[in-house]
């Protein structure tokens, strides 16, 4: 066995230490250190054998060539628990210093074959073993080490993989988005705004999915490009502190832009600034879309950068400001300033130029007429913006109010809808708007509107409207509005004659005798029938006089006689005996359709700030929309069940993705079935009673007139008829656009039962010729009467409730009663002549309410006047023009919230209030 290291041979004798060699001329023996010690491992010759440290002492370890192994320590012997590469493995005993036994055997080879090529005997120094014996070996064996190694160099390796693929990924992350974003800068190009592409238009549609009503023509169509010295510079700069107020200092993009636009976004500040610059805004509207896409971002960045460097800062903004989408269909700021004030734009003041400015962020939305609110706060951001940039001085930005602006019903943007289809078209727009489908999307998605308009009715609408106004006064106006009850789908639909001119269909207009059917719906919602009697005779109410035209009567008789009659009298004392009458009346119409809003208007069916409704609401004295009267009566029609009406069917894009399709709304059951065909029931002879307005080929329907007077003039201003089939309600006005009086060619007062009347029959006749006749349901019974009765005065009329505590003054009959002869119909339009006794006047007496204990007492027709109010419709049935109320000027009317009538809330398109009760 070899010698261990740092040990002499057997037989070798220990050399003698030599004193230290002081004298320096004294020759140096050749292997002796410094201190003249011969050094261990030094040949005859004085050099270092290999293998020998630098004390002389050999190195456990160190191969024949004297290069230390990997894995020895500082002394030269092996370190427990190193790998091949000398590394220390994790878990080795560092203090334990061993020498395993192939590694002593291979270090003391080497040394021994080291000591026979020189006569030098070796000697071990001081940090060698030590002497006596081998190392003791650490707990757990030899071969500790060795496993310690295996493990440590498997986690070292794994650790060094995941590292490299670490850099690795970082330096593709890097790298990669470079080398692409350096690609697309030299493959993309840049369009000029003459370079772009026109947009596909939409198409509006009848219901058969095939006739055209209408088109909306892309934008780009009727976009003018202007050069920038053509666009004021406050303009220009009303655009810089709306959108980049970097603009031409930033590179094309901006990363202050995108991080005060999400500090703004967090902090809730409305009027915050987007993210974009003005580059980066027109490369997406021009070159990548609004695809939400890391792609569509990369392109965004790389073109706004190569725009930035090739393009001049001037001609960017030219670009933009002739691109740019402005909202109400206006490309370019040459449209917009026509669209919002009808002007070039070199005229263009500094408030204008902030309007348009601030319109561009949310078009859709900041619209002044869509959105007052949001748009001049807008507004006041871009001011604010130009004084901080200093292009606008602080006083004169504290003087500026907000400019007028062309309407929107006035707007004309060349898309040919000049006629009756332009007031479709602005209703469909709307709906789809509400529905999400905005203004971008409609522009350029080649969209395929089917609406609900029925082209057989809708041509049956505009030629009634236009034959039965020929001839007539120019100021007359009317709207004609047809809903399908099973649906809430509109059919036809005509606001006017001018389609960029005022929509009637969609103004608040008093709607008279027609508004009596909600009031004749609340009392049989609360259980009273229509066999219920009510005295017709004038009544007085403190002093005011309420009577009908030319002392029409028909005694006390049933409420169903009194509206085919329309007989104000009847209906008022009808209402003063309901629980709380003028605010059932008001929900009964709210339910069946009514809105609760107009814009404009306010709350509608109630006083000024929603103290309720007058008692002059049974009367029409409050204002309804033609659209409104149809989808009401469309209500009563379906039993009680209500659709919101609706233009849009199926929306669908030019490639085939279905964005809207309504299929057949369920609709609400709102009223109950037995009251909404009970009042039908109480309306289908009105009609052929209304000057022979019955449907052709004996077709049944439901219907009502309506008159609103004009003040106290005695003229009239609005004039209605509203009636239904099962499969069609339709509701006409008749008026004018100053509130003139009603005048006919001839010089005659208009009545609902005349032109308007006219209108409804070939109107309802042409559109549903061809179809099958249908019947309305039977009425399930109320208070034990189902449907209108066989009698109609109290006189051979059985009880139809208790009344313990309630007595009526029942008319006597004259001694010689005066025989007449009445029409009678037997069946829907047929009617025959009957004999009977004329009606007389009463005692005027007002109604008694239940629980009283008896009658109240009238007071004496004391005064009241001749004033006006809303008109009545007592032409029907041949006879003169009447039954209008008397003027009812004192507000002392009892239980009138706020103080008796206080009058419509506007007659007219223009707003104007008429201060006259209903009637």
């Amino acid at each position: 066995m070899p010698p261990r290291p740092g040990t002499l041979p057997p037989g070798a004798v220990p050399p003698v230490q030599r004193t230290p060699q002081a004298d320096p001329t004294v020759a140096m023996r050749p292997g002796a250190d410094a201190a003249g010690a011969q050094r261990p491992g030094a040949d005859a010759a004085g050099a270092q054998r290999p293998g020998a440290d630098a004390a002389g002492a050999q190195r456990p370890g160190a191969d024949a060539a004297g290069v230390q192994r990997p894995g020895a320590d500082a002394a030269g012997a092996q370190r427990p628990g190193a790998d091949a590469a000398g590394v220390q493995r994790p878990g080795a005993d560092a203090p334990t210093q061993r020498v395993s036994a192939a590694s002593a055997a291979v270090g003391a080879s080497a040394a021994k074959s080291a000591s026979a090529a020189d006569d030098a005997p070796t000697t071990r120094v001081a940090g060698g073993p030590p002497a006596g014996g081998p190392p003791t070996v650490p707990p757990g064996g030899g071969s500790g080490g060795g496993a310690g190694g295996g493990k440590g160099d498997g986690k070292s390796n794994r650790w060094r993989t995941i590292r490299r693929i670490g850099y690795g990924v970082v330096a593709a992350g890097i790298l990669v988005p470079i080398l692409m974003f350096m690609l697309a800068y030299i493959v993309q190009d840049v369009p000029r705004p003459g370079e772009l592409q026109t947009n596909q238009a939409a198409t509006i549609f009848n219901s058969d999915g095939q006739g055209v009503i209408t088109k909306v023509i892309p934008p780009e169509g009727n976009r003018t490009e202007v050069e920038l010295d053509a666009i004021p510079v406050h303009v220009r700069n009303a655009v810089l502190a709306a959108e980049d107020r970097d603009f031409y200092s930033n590179p094309g993009f901006s990363v202050t832009g995108f991080a005060r636009a999400a500090r703004d976004n967090v902090l809730g500040r409305d009027s915050a600034g987007g993210g974009s610059t003005i580059t980066q805004q027109y490369v997406k509207v021009a070159v990548v879309g609004s695809e939400r896409t890391l792609t569509r971002k990369l392109k965004e960045l790389v073109l706004s950068t190569k725009m930035a460097n090739q393009w001049a800062k001037d001609d960017i903004l030219a670009a933009y400001l002739n691109t740019i989408y402005f909202g109400r269909g206006a490309y370019g700021i040459a449209a917009a300033s026509n669209a919002y004030f009808g002007k070039p734009v070199g005229e263009l003041t500094v408030e204008e130029g902030a309007v348009l400015a601030s319109s561009i962020q949310l078009p859709s939305l900041l619209d002044p007429e869509q959105n007052p609110e949001g748009a001049e706060a807008r507004w006041n951001y871009v001011l604010d913006g130009m004084v901080a940039a200093g292009t606008l001085d602080a006083a004169e930005r504290s003087g500026m109010k907000y400019p007028a602006y062309v309407p929107i019903a006035e707007l004309d943007n060349g898309d040919q809808s000049s006629g009756p289809e332009g007031l479709i078209k602005n209703q469909v727009l709307a709906e789809l708007a509400r529905e999400g489908i905005d203004e971008n999307l409609l522009n350029t998605a080649g969209l395929q509107i089917t609406t609900t308009i029925d082209p057989q009715a809708q041509q049956s609408a505009v030629e009634a409207a236009q034959s039965n106004l020929e001839g007539e006064p120019e100021e007359l106006r009317t709207a004609v509005v047809s809903v399908d009850p099973r649906s809430g789908a509109i059919r036809a639909y005509y606001g006017g004659e001018s389609g960029v001119g005022y929509d009637f269909a969609q103004s608040g207009l008093q709607t008279g005798s027609s508004f009596k059917v909600f009031g004749l719906a609340a009392n049989l919602d609360q259980g009273v029938p229509l066999s219920q009697t009510y005295d017709s005779g004038p009544l007085t109410v403190n002093g005011i006089k309420i009577g009908n035209v030319e002392g029409e009567s028909c005694g006390q008789c049933t409420i169903a006689e009194a509206l085919k009659r329309s007989l104000n009298t009847s209906f008022y004392r009808m209402m003063l005996e309901m629980d709380n009458g003028p605010q059932a009346i008001a929900d009964m119409a709210h339910k069946l359709g009514v809105a609760k809003e107009l814009p404009g208007i306010g709350e509608t069916l109630t006083e000024p700030g929603g103290v309720g409704p007058n008692y002059g609401i049974v009367l029409g004295q409050y204002q309804s929309r033609v659209l409104d009267m149809a989808s009401a009566y469309a209500t009563l029609a379906a039993s009680g069940r209500h659709h919101e009406p609706y233009f849009v069917q199926k929306v669908v894009t030019s490639d085939g993705e279905v964005l809207l399709d309504r299929g057949t709304p369920a609709g609400e059951q709102v009223v109950d079935a037995a009251v909404a065909d009970n009042t039908t029931s109480a309306m289908t002879p009105i009609a052929a009673y209304s000057n022979g307005h019955a449907l052709a080929g004996g077709r049944p329907s439901a219907s009502k007139t309506g008159t609103a007077q004009l003040g106290d003039t005695g003229s009239n201003k609005d004039a209605w008829m509203v009636g239904y089939t099962p499969s069609l309600s339709t509701a006409v006005w008749v008026g004018t656009e100053e509130g003139l009086p009603l005048e006919n060619s001839w010089g005659g007062m208009i009545y609902g039962s005349g032109i308007p009347s006219d209108i409804w029959k070939d109107t309802m006749d042409g559109a549903l010729e061809g179809t099958e006749v249908e019947s309305f349901p039977k009425p399930e019974p109320i208070a034990g009467v189902s449907g209108v009765p066989a009698w109609t005065a109290s006189t051979t009329a059985p009880a139809t409730r208790e009344q313990t505590t309630t007595s009526r003054v029942v008319p006597s009959l004259p001694e010689v009663p005066e025989i007449t002869t009445q029409n009678v119909e037997i069946f829907p339009g047929v009617t025959i002549p009957v004999p009977g006794v004329a009606p007389q006047a009463t005692t005027q007496n007002a109604p008694s309410r239940p629980g009283n204990g008896g009658q109240e007492e009238e007071s004496e027709d004391t005064g009241g006047g001749t004033g006006g109010g809303t008109g009545d419709d007592s032409d029907e049935g041949g006879s003169p023009p009447q039954n209008r109320i008397p003027g009812l000027e004192s507000p002392a009317i009892p239980g009138a919230q706020g103080g008796g009538f206080q009058g419509a809330q506007g007659g007219s398109p223009q707003g104007a209030v008429e201060y006259a009760p209903a009637g």
